[in-house]
Parts: C-alpha cells; sequence; structure tokens
C-alpha cells in the first residue's frame, strides 16, 4: 500500500453506517520467567491428576498454519486465505497464522474475516516481517465499517512504503505489535471506518485515523496522532496527543488503572508454550520493551488443545482434571455450559474460535474464583433463546479478586448475522475486579436472521460485581439497555455504542416514562462510578421520527462521573434529546455533528 499523504483529508461524515452502505455493496507449573508477580497471580497450578484421562497438548489442527522463514510459498498461502475470508463475512472458515521467530521480506499479509496472524516470539522483535499486514476495504467497496473479526499480534513490521494499513471496525485487535513505521488506520480512498482497538503496541511513526469516527489505545507508545473525529481516547500511551475534548476530541488518561495483557501462544525452542503476562497498576508504555517480559509461562502440555466436534462435556472434563483449554479455530456447538471452577484457569481460542450454545443454555460460566483468563473467542447465540451467553462468576459473587482478577479480553459476542439467534443479556459480570478488556458485543443489524424479534437481545452488558473495570467496551443494537452497571465502583474507559436501528416506531421502545432505553445506564442505587471517553449514536432508519431521551443515564450523586461523552444522530435518523439524563444539548438535523458534555454532574 501507498503511504498515507502527510495532510489528511477532511473526513466525510458517517451517515449511513452499516446498513445503508451495505445496501449499496502435564508437567510442573511452567518456567517463571523474570520478575515473577506476586503468589496471588502465580501462573496456574499444574493438573492434579496423575495420569489425566485427557491428554495435554498435541497438534494444532488444519487451520493453524506455521511458517518459518524458511518456508516455500508464504506468500502464496496468505494470499489463498485471504481469497477465501475476503469476503467471508458470515462463514464458516477460521484461520490462525503463526510466524516462528526469524525475519521474513517481501510479504503483504491480507487479512479477511475470521483471519489472525501473529508472531511465536515471547517479543514482537522476536519476528519481523519485512512488509505489510493489510486490512482494506476493496470487498465493501472501500467501506470498512465492516470489516470485524480479524487480529494482528506480537509482530515487527517494516512496511514497504512506510506506512501499514489497517483499516478495521469492531472487534479487530492490534495488540502486541512493533510497527517501524506508520499506521493507517482508514481504507484506500479514505472512506467510511468504524473501530477500534490497540494495546501494548508501539509505533514508530505517527498513527493517522483519517476517517475513523471512534478509536482506543492502551498502554502502547506512539510517535504521533494525526488527526480525530468523533472520539478519540487513550490510556497509557506514550506520545498521545494531550487531552482536549471535545475540539479536537482527543480523552487522554496518563496511565491505565489495572491491566493485564492477553495470554499468548509462543515458541520456546521447538516446545508451545502460552505466556501469561503479569498484572500492572497505574500502567504506561508496552510490557515488552526492556528485555524478558514480566509474567508466567505454561507448556502446551497443560492445555487440553480441542478441536471443533468436541462435546462440551469433554471441555468440562478437561477442566475438571486440571487442564486449560486452547480452542483451536473452528465452530464448537455446546450442549450445555462450559464451567471454568478453577482459579487461575486458561481458556484461550484462537482464529475466531466460535461457541455457539444450543437448546437455550449459557455456553460459559465463570465460577467466583481468583485470576481466571478468558481470551480470543466469539460466542454466537443458537436459534433458541439463551438467559444469558456468558457468565463471570454466580449470581451474588462477593470474593475479593483485586490481587489476581478474572480478565475478558478479546471475547466477541454476536446475536443473529450469522443466523437466527437469541439471547436475553448477552454478557453478566458477576465476580468483583473484573476486567473487561476489549470485546464487541453486538446484536446484529445486517446478515440473515435478523429483525426486532427474530434476533431479540434485550441487554447487551449487565455488571453486578463491584469494583470491575472495562477498557474497550463496544456495545450495540440492543432491543433495551445495551449496558447496565448495578455494582459500585466501576469504572470504564472508552464505550462506543450504536442503539438499535430497526425499532419499528416509538412506542416500541418507550422506557415508562421514557423515550428509549439509554445506551448505558448506571443503577439508581450506585453511589460511585467513572467513566472516560463515551460515545452513543442512533440511526433509526425503520422510523426516523423516534427521538432517544438520552445516551446515558446515572444518578444524580456526587461519586457518579462521567468525563467526555457524546451522542451522534447518524445523518438526522432519530435524534437526541439530551446527552445524560436531562443535560446536554439536542441533536438536530442531518449534519451528524454531536453533542457532548465535558463532565458529569
Amino acid at each position: 500500500m501507498s503511504a498515507a499523504p502527510i495532510d489528511p483529508p477532511t473526513p466525510r461524515p458517517a451517515v449511513g453506517r452499516r446498513t445503508v452502505l451495505g445496501a449499496a455493496a502435564a508437567v510442573a507449573t511452567g518456567s517463571a520467567l523474570s520478575g515473577l508477580s506476586s503468589p496471588a497471580s502465580a501462573a496456574p497450578t499444574a493438573p492434579k491428576a496423575a495420569h489425566a484421562a485427557l491428554p495435554g497438548g498435541g497438534d494444532l489442527g488444519p487451520n493453524v498454519i506455521v511458517f518459518d522463514p524458511s518456508t516455500a510459498g508464504i506468500q502464496a498461502k496468505l494470499d489463498e486465505v485471504f481469497r477465501q475470508q475476503e469476503s467471508a463475512q458470515f462463514g464458516t472458515g477460521r484461520y490462525a497464522l503463526f510466524f516462528k521467530p526469524g525475519t521474513y521480506s517481501g510479504l503483504n499479509a491480507q487479512l479477511g474475516f475470521y483471519t489472525s496472524i501473529a508472531g511465536l516470539g515471547l517479543s514482537p522483535d522476536d519476528t519481523t516481517i519485512n512488509g505489510d499486514v493489510t486490512v482494506d476495504a476493496g470487498w465493501f467497496n472501500g467501506n470498512a465499517t465492516q470489516n470485524f473479526w480479524r487480529s494482528a499480534e506480537n509482530l515487527a513490521l517494516v512496511p514497504v512504503n512506510g506506512t501499514n494499513r489497517w483499516a478495521v471496525a469492531q472487534a479487530a485487535p492490534f495488540r502486541r505489535m512493533h510497527v517501524r513505521g506508520g499506521l493507517n488506520l482508514a481504507p484506500d480512498g479514505y472512506g467510511w471506518a468504524s473501530g477500534g482497538y490497540i494495546a501494548d503496541s508501539r509505533i514508530d511513526g505517527q498513527v493517522a485515523p483519517y476517517s475513523q469516527q471512534q478509536w482506543y489505545t492502551r498502554d502502547s507508545s506512539v510517535g504521533g496522532w494525526a488527526n480525530a473525529v468523533w472520539n478519540m481516547v487513550f490510556s497509557g500511551v506514550e506520545g498521545a496527543p494531550a487531552q482536549t475534548f471535545p475540539n479536537p476530541p482527543y480523552t487522554t488518561l496518563d496511565t491505565t488503572p489495572v491491566s493485564r495483557e492477553k495470554p499468548f501462544l509462543y515458541l520456546d525452542g521447538s516446545e508451545y508454550r502460552v505466556f501469561l503476562p503479569e498484572k500492572r497498576t497505574n500502567a504506561r508504555g508496552v510490557t515488552w520493551g526492556n528485555g524478558t517480559p514480566r509474567g508466567t509461562s505454561l507448556p502446551l502440555s497443560q492445555f487440553y488443545v480441542a478441536k471443533p466436534g468436541v462435546s462440551a462435556a469433554t471441555l468440562n472434563q478437561a477442566l475438571t482434571e486440571g487442564l486449560h483449554l486452547l480452542l483451536t479455530p473452528g465452530i464448537y456447538h455446546l450442549d450445555q455450559a462450559v464451567q471454568v471452577n478453577r482459579a487461575n484457569s486458561v481458556v484461550l481460542g484462537l482464529g475466531y474460535a466460535t461457541l455457539i450454545p444450543d437448546n437455550g443454555v449459557t455456553a460459559l460460566k465463570v465460577a467466583d474464583v481468583d485470576g481466571v483468563r478468558l481470551a480470543g473467542f466469539l460466542i454466537d447465540a443458537g436459534q433458541v433463546n439463551s438467559a444469558t451467553l456468558l457468565e463471570v462468576g454466580p449470581q451474588g459473587a462477593t470474593q475479593d479478586h483485586s490481587a489476581n482478577p478474572t480478565t475478558v479480553q478479546d471475547v466477541f459476542v454476536r446475536i443473529g448475522g450469522a443466523g437466527a439467534g437469541k439471547a436475553t443479556t448477552s454478557i453478566v459480570v458477576n465476580s468483583r475486579h473484573t476486567i473487561v478488556d476489549h470485546t464487541w458485543v453486538w446484536r446484529a443489524d445486517h446478515g440473515t436472521g435478523v429483525g426486532w424479534e427474530t434476533n431479540r437481545a434485550d441487554y447487551g452488558v449487565v455488571v453486578n460485581g463491584d469494583d470491575v473495570l472495562a477498557t474497550g467496551l463496544f456495545v450495540e443494537h440492543f432491543n433495551k439497555y445495551d449496558v447496565q452497571w448495578f455494582g459500585q465502583r466501576g469504572r470504564t474507559i472508552f464505550f462506543q455504542n450504536e442503539k438499535a436501528y430497526d425499532a419499528p416506531n416509538q412506542a416500541a421502545i418507550q422506557n415508562g416514562s421514557l423515550r428509549g432505553y439509554a445506551a448505558y445506564k448506571v443503577g439508581d442505587s450506585v453511589t460511585s462510578h467513572e467513566g472516560w471517553g463515551l460515545g452513543s449514536y442512533c440511526f433509526y432508519n425503520v422510523d426516523p421520527t423516534i427521538i432517544q431521551h438520552h445516551g446515558f443515564a446515572a444518578p444524580n450523586v456526587g461519586g457518579v462521573k462521567f468525563h467526555n461523552i457524546l451522542v451522534v444522530s447518524l445523518g438526522g435518523q432519530g435524534q437526541y434529546a439530551h446527552v445524560v439524563n436531562d443535560i446536554g444539548a439536542p441533536t438536530s438535523g442531518t449534519d451528524t455533528v454531536p453533542s457532548t458534555v465535558v463532565s458529569y454532574p
């Protein structure tokens, strides 16, 4: 891809968004590495069973493709996967592309749907591609707002023309990357774009979002940031622009209160292991910049390597026997919940491994225990309504997990799109101190099985636990509340939301005396809550006369605070009367201009 121009063009307004534009187009615990964390956050213990009935380790399956610098035909294989996945938005293909440590030259890895690319070193700089890892939108006529479900991780890139293109929308994390050049977040031609998320990455040059409507960058280092459209949020980012919301709309926190990076697969010699980064408080910058990263490591022999077709009973047996779960790429149908009951258990998906609960069950439940790590998989609602899809902790959970929280990272939820699906509530967080780090919880607005009642899903994320932190919260299109937060001392850094496009009329979203359900509702009994950089958008294309009373609802108490929040009417398809409660100017007209509140109360 050619380098981006220095002076960005004026971003086009995002009128129409996806729907309208779419119509147009076993062994001891793993060896500790340097800087071991405290015992509370130590590596998970080894399996208890002396002779486990289920084996650990083993082959990663046909859809995990591993390259080394001597592999012949790498570009041809990358192109083959891309041709299959480029426009397969609701297809069944799932791929993980891994590069062993070393140097690769002359590659352009174009990523389509459900494709993850990653290096297999302990540091991104162990695996260098003299070339590009590209996401563009040629398949969709230059519109990048549907470039979902793909990821890049743990690689160093030397872009051919100095700038790598990463034009993505939701559920497309860019983690633990070193770009020795610039990063362009817009598609060729600077069409619509709606991302996105960067964490634990170093971009030596400038990041140029151009048409990107919103973006969250965490615990990283950037050489500069070119522009902003509606909502750009930074926490713990060296080189981030200064706090200037709403003009330009930069929300900048010097540090991230608590973070723990996503687990990742790597090679130690010829042995696969999973690295578990340690928890950081008041984090800033990357975790890997100065020698060996801090954390612990597990051999693959402590994981049950699951393949599509395995039963939920087998997954639960593996967990009961003390193994962790590595979900290889593919689709897993579940007739009962996967029950994670042991502290420090790891459930790690590769290549957007997808869990589909059948018969109305919950896909995955976590006990009220320390240090569970859920990462890198998609939950797709089944045809029979599930009361919940993911439960972190049981109802009434009260244990203190501050020393060793559960983390939910790159865990995505979809209701409809690939077919009719239903779920009353997608994610329920009951355990205290849980960190939800980058999720996209999506009631589909396009695809198959889509309609106001066809893919009914009333609530997106419900937080009952105290002291929960969300970093990078994307929740969209639910029939009622997208987020409800009942726990005390909750915090959210960056929130992106669209209200459901397909409300048939004003009466369909009437909420008692209020017109519409808030995108983000803080419970009436909450006395302490804080949010930074939160946005809600409406696009009521079925009935453009709908009025949404507000995007945000919260008790009017001093301990409940919002910083830098906004609402946007996309092209005048519906309007907001206020931003939060009865505060904030209404949106109006078709100009797609945000209405903002810098501080609440």
